[in-house]
């Protein structure tokens, strides 16, 4: 498949729609080929996607020392991410040409799960954007919502027990990013995000109208994914290629802002319970060979490995970075 497809959802609501079984069919051709589809039939409105777009460029739009005074620690991923701080994991190029804003999945101080894992715990929401925590939060659970349709179809598709994935989301490690990528001049070299695959489960995202995601294609070509008004573009991550020995596609992608225009984006990761262990669920394609992974551990070193002066160990998994 050389071009993403775009997918009508709306039948996963109701599993006896008459139209259910092809939708499936379809999101399983896209995640099997390509890795990435466009989907509409979300529920979620535009003026959401709006409000929460408004919402992430007055974060950013916050004073450079208030944003450093909320900067992420290394005991802490929540927060502000400066301008080409991070580098890719495994140290093979230059920082990335963008500052973010890190959020997790919202837990309280005292919630029982923080004494199971450190990586647990309350965002920092930024004082002078009031609405911030509502609006995302409220956005967030409705992406909760798309990404439980799309676990729902995955596990008919790839003929898994119900809820063979899904359980694996309850008090999830679910994270987002809420990003800010400066146009770049057009001979400029680099990347606002270095070529990746995603080692989540699933990402969602809203695009930005500027452009700028290309993903590769099996024959090596990078496109950009034709997404329509409304519409949100997904991918397949590498616990879901581990998850079903091979068939789900995690692809390759990267950002390049040429647009002369700022870019703002908040992809929604979606990443099981700290405890859980990704294996396949199904035997292994011939050559796909990796081994299981313990999301908590895992998330915890690709945490680890974005500091610039911290390296991958023989106990590091796969970090989703590639050549460039």
């Amino acid at each position: 498949m050389e071009h993403i497809p775009t997918i009508d959802i709306t039948p996963l609501a109701d599993p006896t729609d008459p139209r259910f079984g092809a939708t499936v069919a379809q999101i399983m051709g896209a995640c099997t080929s390509i890795g990435f589809l466009s989907i509409t039939g979300t529920a979620i409105t535009s003026e959401s996607v709006d409000d929460v777009r408004t919402c992430v460029r007055a974060i950013f739009d916050v004073t450079e020392q208030r944003k450093w005074d909320q900067a992420i620690t290394r005991d802490n991923y929540r927060g502000y991410i400066p301008m080409g701080f991070f580098t890719p994991n495994d140290g093979s190029g230059p920082a990335d040409k963008y500052e973010g804003y890190k959020l997790h999945q919202e837990v309280a101080q005292d919630a029982p799960i923080r004494q199971e894992c450190a990586l647990y715990g309350p965002n920092l929401w930024p004082g002078e954007v009031p609405q911030a925590r509502d609006i995302l939060l409220g956005y967030w659970t409705q992406l909760d919502r798309v990404a439980d349709l799309l676990l729902g179809a995955l596990e008919v598709g790839l003929g898994l027990k119900s809820s063979a994935l899904r359980d694996a989301f309850r008090m999830p490690m679910t994270n987002m990013t809420l990003l800010h990528y400066p146009p770049q001049a057009p001979d400029e070299s680099g990347y606002g995000i270095h070529p990746h695959k995603d080692t989540d489960a699933l990402t969602i995202i809203a695009p930005d109208p500027v452009g700028g995601l290309e993903v590769q294609t099996r024959t090596g070509r990078w496109v950009t994914p034709d997404c329509p008004p409304g519409a949100f573009v997904v991918n397949i991550g590498d616990m879901l290629e581990l998850w079903s020995g091979g068939r789900l596609k995690s692809t390759p992608h990267r950002v390049v802002n040429r647009s002369g225009l700022e870019r703002y984006t908040f992809p929604y990761f979606a990443v099981p319970r700290h405890d859980v262990v990704v294996a396949p669920l199904l035997p292994a394609l011939p050559g796909f060979d990796r081994p299981a992974v313990h999301c908590g551990h895992w998330s915890a070193e690709i945490w680890r490995t974005n500091w610039p002066d911290e390296t991958a160990t023989k106990d590091t998994p796969e970090l989703g970075t590639l050549a460039d």
